[in-house]
C-alpha cells in the first residue's frame, strides 16, 4: 500500500523588503502540515505577481503537490495566451514551492529529485559588486564610491571574502555615485556606446583589473545597455583585459550571434528567457558561450530542461541569481542536478535584516558554495520576519 496522497491546502504570497527591489516568496501549505517554500520573481512586477497567485490559486488547491510537472503544465495551459514573463515567473511561484514539499515529504534534497548530485559544491561570484553599491549607498554607508580608488578598494572586498571571481555593472564613482540604468534615473544614453562612455567603462574594468590582479576573475553585465553595435563596441576595446565574460541581453538571436562574432570577449546571456521554446534559436546559431538561465523566473523544472538541451548544443549554463538566500538555495540545487554548470551567481551585499528571514544561510568556502544533504531546498523561511520586513509600497 502506497503512502496517501498529499492535498494543497493554500497558497500565500509574502513580499518583502529586498533595499534594491523586494523580494517574491510563496508558501504552499498541505493537508499533512508539510510547508513548501519558493522564492520567485522579479521585484520590479510584485503587485502583479501577488495578483496573479491569487488567479492561479483556486487551480491548484486540492491537487497532489508531488506531482509537479502535472501542476506545471496545467497552470502552463492555463495561461497559454500570455506566455512566458510575469505568467512564468507565477507558475514558478508554485511549481518551486511543490519541489519542496516533495523533497520534504521524502525526506531528500531536491537535486536527488532530477538526478542528482552531480556535485558537493558549486563556484559562485559576487555579483553587483561596486555597481549595488553605487545604485545604493546605504548598502555600505562606510564606504562611499566617492573615487576610482574606492573602486579598486571595493574590488579588493571579493578576494578578500574569499571569492575569486565577481560580476560589475557600469558604474561611475563619485559624491553621488550611480549605476548606468536605460534612463531610469534619470539619465539615458538611449542604448549608445558613444566614445566617451567606452572609454570611461574600460577605466573602470582596468581600475578592477590593477586592483585584483590575474587571479582573480572579472566579469561584465552590459544588460540591455547597448543596441549589438555599442556591445561590440565595449566587448572589443576590453580584449585586453582577459574578461570571463561580458554578459548582454538580446531578443534577436542572430544579432547576439553578430555580437558572438565580432569579439575574442567571452559572452553569456540567456536570463530573459523562460522556456526551451525561446532559448532553442538562440542555441541553433551557437549565439552565446555561457547560457543564463533563471530558477526564481523559470522554475526549476524548466530550468533542468534548458540545461540538459544545453548540454546537447555543448554549452555550459551560469544560474542567474541576484535574489535572496532561499534564492541561492534553488539555484545550487539547479547546479547539482545537471551536468554542465560554468559558474553560479551570488548576491552577498544587501540589507542587514536578510539573515533574520531564513533558517538556514549558503555556506561559501573559497569561492564554493556547499550544496545542501538535508531534505527540501534545505532553507525554511521564518514567516514572522517576512511579515516584519514586508514591502508594502
Amino acid at each position: 500500500m502506497g503512502r496517501k496522497l498529499l492535498k494543497i491546502t493554500d497558497v500565500e504570497v509574502f513580499v518583502v523588503d529586498g533595499g534594491r527591489r523586494p523580494w517574491l516568496f510563496s508558501a504552499v501549505r498541505t493537508d499533512a502540515g508539510i510547508t513548501g517554500y519558493g522564492e520567485f520573481g522579479s521585484g520590479v512586477t510584485a503587485h502583479a505577481l501577488v495578483g496573479l497567485i491569487e488567479d492561479l490559486k483556486p487551480h491548484v488547491i486540492g491537487k497532489d503537490p508531488e506531482a509537479v510537472e502535472k501542476i506545471y503544465f496545467d497552470l502552463y495551459r492555463i495561461l497559454r495566451a500570455v506566455p512566458g514573463g510575469i505568467a512564468q515567473m507565477g507558475i514558478a511561484a508554485i511549481e518551486l514551492a511543490c519541489w519542496d514539499i516533495k523533497g520534504k515529504a521524502l525526506g531528500v534534497p531536491v537535486n536527488n529529485l532530477l538526478g542528482g548530485p552531480y556535485r558537493t559544491k558549486q563556484r559562485v561570484y559576487w555579483s553587483h559588486l561596486a555597481s549595488a553599491r553605487a545604485g545604493n549607498p546605504d548598502l555600505a554607508p562606510d564606504k562611499p564610491l566617492k573615487d576610482w580608488g574606492a573602486v579598486a578598494a571595493a574590488a579588493q572586498e571579493a578576494p578578500a571574502a574569499g571569492y575569486d571571481a565577481f560580476k560589475t555593472n557600469i558604474l561611475w564613482p563619485g559624491d553621488t555615485p550611480r549605476q548606468i540604468s536605460q534612463g531610469r534615473d534619470g539619465v539615458s544614453h538611449d542604448q549608445r556606446a558613444d566614445t566617451e562612455l567606452v572609454r570611461h567603462t574600460t577605466k573602470q574594468i582596468e581600475v578592477m583589473r590593477d586592483a585584483v590582479g590575474d587571479d582573480v576573475d572579472i566579469l561584465l553585465d552590459i544588460n540591455y545597455n547597448f543596441k549589438t553595435e555599442g556591445a561590440i563596441r565595449v566587448a572589443r576595446a576590453l580584449e585586453p583585459y582577459n574578461l570571463f565574460w561580458i554578459e548582454h541581453d538580446n531578443e534577436d538571436p542572430e544579432a547576439l550571434a553578430q555580437l558572438k562574432a565580432s569579439t575574442s570577449t567571452l559572452l553569456c546571456s540567456g536570463e530573459q528567457h523562460f522556456s526551451m521554446r525561446e532559448y532553442l534559436p538562440y542555441f541553433e546559431l551557437h549565439a552565446m558561450d555561457t547560457v543564463k538561465v533563471d530558477v526564481q523566473w523559470q522554475g526549476y523544472g524548466v530550468s533542468k530542461k534548458v540545461a540538459d538541451l544545453a548540454e546537447t548544443y555543448e554549452m555550459n549554463i551560469a544560474p542567474h541569481n541576484p535574489a535572496s538566500e532561499l534564492a541561492s538555495f534553488q539555484s545550487v540545487h539547479l547546479c547539482a542536478s545537471v551536468s554542465n554548470v560554468r559558474i553560479m551567481e551570488s548576491d552577498p551585499e544587501g540589507v542587514p535584516w536578510r539573515f533574520e528571514l531564513f533558517t538556514e544561510r549558503p555556506e561559501v568556502i573559497d569561492s564554493y558554495m556547499t550544496v545542501p544533504t538535508t531534505p527540501g531546498w534545505g532553507c525554511d523561511l521564518n514567516e514572522d520576519a517576512l511579515k516584519k520586513y514586508a514591502w508594502n509600497k
